[in-house]
C-alpha cells in the first residue's frame, strides 16, 4: 500500500491553475524526488499534505489514511523541513528540541535520548546549549532536520534541505540522509540541485504547468538520454585531435589537457576509452560536462 497516495489532485488560485489531476503514488521506505518547474505547484502539494492549503478536489490518503476524514491521525505520520528556518532563535538548541517532543507526547527521558542521538549525528552535540541565533546558516539547516526527527515520523518531506551549505556539510547530509531511509523512514526531497536526485533517490517525478510529466524510477529516467557530454582529463598536453574522434564524438579541445567529448548512448564507456587509447591519448580523469539529469528535465519541461 503507498504511503502517499494522491489522486486526481486539483488547485486553482483565481486564473492559475496550479495542479491539474495530479496522481502521484509513494511507496513505504521509498526515497522520492520531486522536481517541478517555476511555478509548477510543488510548493501546493506540499501544503495541502500537511493541511496549510485546502484542495479544490480530488483525494488525498496519508498512510491509508484520507485527510478529509480524519487529518489529525493522517498528519502524526509525516513531517516537513521547510526552507524557511521557522524556530525561535533565541531560545537555546536543546530547549527547542525537547518543546518539540513534548508537542507529541514523548515523555522526558525518551525525548532527551532521541534528542542527544541525532545531535550528535547531525554534528551538532557541541552547540546543543548555544542559542538558534548563533548557528550559521548550515547549522541552522541541520537544526530543522534533528527537530522534524524527533518525533520519529513515517514520512519526511525535504524541502530543499542543502540549500545554502557548503559542498562538504552538503555530502555528510547526504549520507545522514540516505542512512535514515535506511531506517525506513520514506523521504520525500525537493530540490534545485539534480546531482542529488541522481545520487540519493530511487524514484522521481517531475511536474510542469501543473500537471506531472514523469513520474519512474531515476534509472528509467536516465535510460533516456540519448547522449552525455564529457570533459577527459589526458595526461599529456594535446596538440591536436584526431578527424576520427571529431567525427564519432565531436570531439574538440577545451584546454591543452582538456577534451570535450559528446558520446550518443549506441557506444559503450569501453569503446570511448579503446578509441582514446588507439591514438595513443592517455586519460588521467573524466567528468560529465553538466549532471545528466539536467538535460532531460530541460526537455520534458518545454
Amino acid at each position: 500500500m503507498p504511503i502517499i497516495k494522491i489522486k486526481n489532485l486539483n488547485k486553482k488560485y483565481a486564473d492559475n491553475q496550479v495542479l491539474e489531476n495530479v496522481n502521484l503514488e509513494i511507496e513505504e521506505w521509498d526515497f522520492f524526488a520531486l522536481l517541478w518547474h517555476n511555478w509548477a505547484g510543488k510548493t501546493t502539494i506540499i501544503s495541502i499534505l500537511t493541511n496549510l492549503v485546502n484542495k479544490d478536489s480530488g483525494t488525498v490518503e496519508i498512510n491509508g489514511i484520507d485527510i478529509d476524514k480524519d487529518f489529525r491521525e493522517a498528519r502524526k505520520y509525516i513531517w516537513v523541513v521547510p526552507q524557511e528556518f521557522n524556530f525561535d532563535i533565541f531560545a537555546q538548541i536543546k530547549d527547542i528540541l525537547i518543546n518539540q517532543a513534548w508537542y507529541y507526547g514523548i515523555p522526558f527521558s525518551k525525548a532527551e535520548e532521541r534528542v542527544d542521538y541525532y545531535l550528535k549525528k547531525l554534528g551538532l552535540w557541541e552547540k546543543r546549549n548555544a542559542r538558534a541565533k548563533d548557528l550559521s546558516g548550515g547549522m541552522k539547516r541541520r537544526l530543522m532536520i534533528v527537530r522534524a526527527l524527533v518525533h520519529e515520523p513515517k514520512i519526511l518531506i525535504l524541502d530543499e534541505p542543502t540549500a545554502g551549505v557548503d559542498v562538504e556539510l552538503r555530502k555528510s547530509m547526504w549520507e545522514f540522509i540516505e542512512d535514515l531511509n535506511k531506517q525506513w523512514i520514506t523521504i520525500l526531497l525537493t530540490t534545485h540541485y539534480l546531482e542529488e536526485v541522481e545520487a540519493l533517490c530511487k524514484k522521481v517525478a517531475i511536474i510542469s504547468k501543473g500537471e506531472i510529466v514523469e513520474n519512474t524510477t531515476t534509472r528509467k529516467l536516465l535510460s533516456k538520454l540519448d547522449k552525455e557530454v564529457i570533459i577527459i582529463d589526458t595526461k599529456q598536453e594535446v596538440t591536436e585531435i584526431p578527424s576520427d574522434l571529431v567525427k564519432k564524438y565531436e570531439a574538440k579541445k577545451i584546454e591543452d589537457n582538456e577534451i570535450e567529448l559528446t558520446i550518443l548512448n549506441k557506444y559503450s564507456m569501453n569503446e570511448v576509452f579503446n578509441d582514446l587509447t588507439h591514438f595513443k591519448i592517455d586519460v588521467s580523469s573524466f567528468r560529465n560536462k553538466t549532471n545528466r539529469l539536467e538535460q532531460l528535465f530541460i526537455n520534458l519541461i518545454k
